[in-house]
């Protein structure tokens, strides 16, 4: 059969569109459609479709809080083929969490039997569970009968749903919601509420109410497994722009028992699986990564969650309880108040949340009680002919009695007694029993109660502030019968304890082999000698190892470690295992990524530097005498296997490093004895990548053993240590400003006794010196044990060496003041 004929008909029915343009609309058609139709809540009611859906087939299949409970496969069977298409499995499991105490605040659905548990194990198929409303769902519903809420077509036009309940309480704010839709995401906390209901009132009292206002109301979230949230600030921004970030807590208490201590966990942060977080914290000890525990095991019962963690003896409990808050008894709630208003989505305020609720219960009394008022008039109405029917009861029933039929009486009645079409029909139904004395009496009564309540409506449907009492009064009455305390604490955000927090401040010596052992050591594992003392064994060495660095800091300090090679790198210095001063050490491979023939020459403390200022340099010198000044801005952001300090030509390489503030001179040694100083100035600053400028002619095969920085007016003296263990003190004053690039000064005599220089240091009288030997002896004296000298001297023993023996490294320190030195001195003033 040809279609020729239908051919130009077809035609006109064909539109040409740009695909990308089709393509373009029928994607926001679809995500409108989910967004509306599946993901996001409402805002008046706080519920999704399936969540509306269901609570109205249990509605009108009579199964209340007072009704005994219905299969839940017959639920989801109703709702499912009168209102919401979308598969079973869909809406038993949004029932299934409707009815979890654990991801509920109040819970709408009461179920029998297995509904899954807060290890995350499933809930029983819906043929082997038993449903109905709990009494608090009841009170979304309550009304709906009364035309308080719009209606629309089910899905195969059918029958009516609602498109949003009454919602006598604002649901979302107290069950909260989440959800995912397309390109966009809900997800409001649960509150308490008590709460709520405060703040709401508070808001209709106060329209022009501020959010901290409502915030002296709403704490914040309430979550159904309780827990802590950390800190107010982002409670405050998440009320204050619909968005935020808050860290919620487990609740949990260090217990002495028996065997020493235990972290027993009573309470966990929202939507966290149990069973998975005991899990999770094993796999991290049999990893190594969680230290200190000796056993662990899960004590929960239906009383409540006890998960307790053992520890070891002499294991430190604020480590692993801090530990345990980095990786596992923390949780981020990502809040997203994203709800549809008017059909649209929007991410909303706290006030809005409430403001929009509040509008629909405006709505809904307004329309309940215009419903009310109707049925009232037509009540009083009829009530009005009843009463006029006893007054005149002999005629009226002689009238009846009169007449041919039903519609005859009708008729004479309305034409005799003036009756209405309501009136008269409802008289001529009336039984002869109500017109008893005591009848008429109840009829008197029940009018002046209706014409009271139509009083009543008329005034609240007049003047809003009535409607407004009629809102607050309801809200009240739900937060007696329903409300309870907070569950959730709100703890100050004190800051996580982390494990610097946890090592105390002392002065340690970090000491580092060729072949990369590290660790440090207590100063005062060494007690101050005299000069010229052997020492004792500071490290056990390998066999063909030798000391290449020491250096003392403080336990906290943060650290710019420089090497021959140019490179710098960050270390923390706690993050140094700490071991006796005879233990070898452990490999530098995790905390310092050295290359092979790497080693540290030069150490800074970052936590004196000033990286956002100007002012400040590290002025860096090598063995072939290049001098190069950096600004320290320059080394904020070091990675973990380090940056560039200095370009170095071949056979160069760093050997120190010095702070210098732009007004100070640089003080150059050489390992041959000579000295040079001239102003930082004459060294232009350059960037990492420079290699710098001459700062010292060199000759004779001399290189730069160090660098010191000198004031104008220093009173301090430059120490100089040979390789030998020989070394003096001598003014600064003695060492005349000349110009870079010279010759220098003879500074000490180096020789068959004393051997080269090895290092230079400026220093005080009441410090103290550090020096380690190659061979892994080290000492400690204070500064003033060696001589203070001229220039061009050949010095005194600092430290006795063996033969083969030579220093490695000299550093020094001033003490730290503890604590505990301050507070003695403080009593000591009191008591004076």
């Amino acid at each position: 059969m040809s279609s020729e004929p239908d051919s130009p008909e077809i035609a006109e029915r064909i539109n040409t569109v740009r695909v990308e343009d089709e393509m373009e609309q029928s994607y926001i058609d679809y995500a409108m459609s989910v967004i509306a139709g599946r993901a996001l809540p409402d805002v008046r009611d706080g519920l999704k479709p399936v969540h509306r859906r269901i609570l109205y087939a249990m509605h009108e299949a009579g199964v209340s809080s007072g009704s005994s409970h219905r299969k839940s496969s017959s639920i989801v069977g109703e709702t499912m083929g009168d209102y919401h298409p979308h598969g079973d499995s869909a809406i038993y499991d949004t029932l299934v969490r409707m009815a979890q105490d654990f991801s509920m605040r109040y819970p709408l659905v009461d179920g029998q039997g297995n509904f899954g548990s807060v290890d995350g194990d499933p809930a029983a198929a819906m043929r082997y569970t038993e449903s109905r409303m709990s009494p608090i769902a009841e009170e979304l519903l309550a009304d709906i009968e009364m035309d308080t809420v719009d209606f629309e077509p089910n899905y195969d036009d059918r029958l009516q749903e609602p498109s949003v309940l009454p919602a006598a309480f604002p649901n979302l704010l107290v069950n909260g919601s989440s959800g995912i839709a397309v390109g966009m995401s809900t997800n409001v906390p649960p509150h308490n509420l008590r709460e709520v209901v405060d703040a709401t009132i508070h808001l209709i009292d106060n329209p022009d109410c501020s959010i901290p206002d409502l915030m002296e109301y709403v704490k914040g979230p309430d979550f159904p497994t309780a827990g802590n949230i950390v800190g107010r600030s982002d409670i405050r921004e998440a009320y204050t722009t619909g968005r935020g970030r808050l860290t919620v807590r487990a609740e949990y208490e260090i217990e002495e028992y028996e065997r020493g201590q235990r972290i027993v966990i009573t309470e966990l942060p929202f939507q966290q699986n149990k069973s998975k977080l005991v899990e999770n914290i094993a796999d991290d000890v049999n990893e190594d990564k969680l230290e200190g525990i000796r056993n662990l095991r899960d004590e929960s019962d239906r009383d409540g969650i006890r998960v307790v963690v053992e520890l070891k003896r002499g294991a430190n409990a604020d480590v692993v309880e801090n530990k345990l808050l980095d990786s596992h008894l923390e949780r981020t709630f990502g809040v997203i108040n994203l709800a549809l208003v008017d059909g649209q989505p929007k991410v909303l305020t706290l006030k809005e949340l409430l403001k929009h609720y509040v509008d629909h219960r405006k709505e809904v009394v307004r329309r309940r009680s215009q419903y009310e008022l109707e049925e009232k008039r037509e009540r009083a109405h009829i009530l009005e002919g009843r009463l006029k029917a006893l007054d005149n009861a002999e005629d009226v029933v002689e009238t009846i009695r009169n007449a041919e039929d039903r519609d005859a009486a009708r008729a004479a009645l309305r034409e005799t007694f003036e009756f209405s079409e309501e009136q008269a029909a409802h008289i001529v139904r009336m039984q002869l029993g109500s017109l008893t004395s005591m009848e008429a009496t109840e009829i008197k009564e029940e009018y002046e109660d209706v014409t009271a309540r139509i009083e009543r409506l008329e005034t609240i449907l007049e003047e809003e502030s009535e409607l407004l009492d009629v809102i607050k009064d309801e809200l009240r009455d739900i937060k007696e019968e329903y409300g309870d305390e907070r569950r959730t604490s709100i703890v100050e955000d004190m800051g996580t304890v982390s494990h610097e927090d946890l090592i105390p401040e002392e002065d340690v010596a970090v000491v580092l082999s060729e072949q990369d052992y590290i660790k440090r050591v207590p100063i005062d594992t060494f007690s101050p000698q005299h000069r010229g003392g052997k020492g004792v064994i500071g490290t056990n060495l390998k066999e063909g190892d030798r000391v290449s660095t020491v250096f003392t800091a403080s336990t906290h300090d943060y650290l710019l470690c420089f090497t021959n090679q140019g490179q710098v790198y960050r270390l923390k210095v706690y993050e140094v295992p700490e071991m006796s001063r005879t233990a070898r050490g452990t490999s530098a491979v995790n905390i310092l990524d050295l290359d092979e023939g790497e080693d540290i020459t030069a150490v800074v403390t970052a936590d004196d530097l000033d990286f956002e200022a100007n002012d400040e340099y590290l002025t860096m010198a090598t063995q072939d005498g290049y001098v190069k000044r950096t600004e320290v801005g320059e080394f904020e952001n070091i990675r973990s296997t380090g940056i560039r300090a200095t370009r170095l030509e071949h056979g160069d390489a760093l050997v120190d490093v010095e702070v210098t503030d732009g007004d100070q001179d640089v003080v150059l040694s050489t390992v041959q004895g000579m000295a040079i100083r001239f102003d930082e100035d004459d060294v232009r600053p350059m960037g990492r990548s420079a290699r710098g400028v001459r700062g010292v002619k060199l000759e004779g095969g001399d290189q730069v053993a160090g660098i010191a920085a000198a004031a104008e007016t220093d009173d301090r003296d430059l120490f100089t240590v040979t390789e030998f263990g020989y070394g003096k003190r001598t003014p600064l004053s003695e060492y005349r400003p000349q110009s870079r690039n010279g010759k220098g000064l003879k500074d000490i005599k180096t020789g068959q006794r004393n051997g080269r220089v090895s290092t230079v240091h400026t220093v005080e009288s009441d410090d103290h010196f550090v020096a380690m030997s190659e061979g892994g002896q080290i000492m400690r004296a204070p500064v003033d044990e060696v001589s203070e000298v001229g220039r061009n001297t050949k010095g005194v023993k600092v430290m006795e060496l063996d033969e083969n023996d030579r220093l490695a490294a000299v550093d020094t320190f001033s003490e730290i003041e503890t604590a505990d030195e301050d507070e003695s001195e403080g009593e000591s003033e009191t008591a004076e």
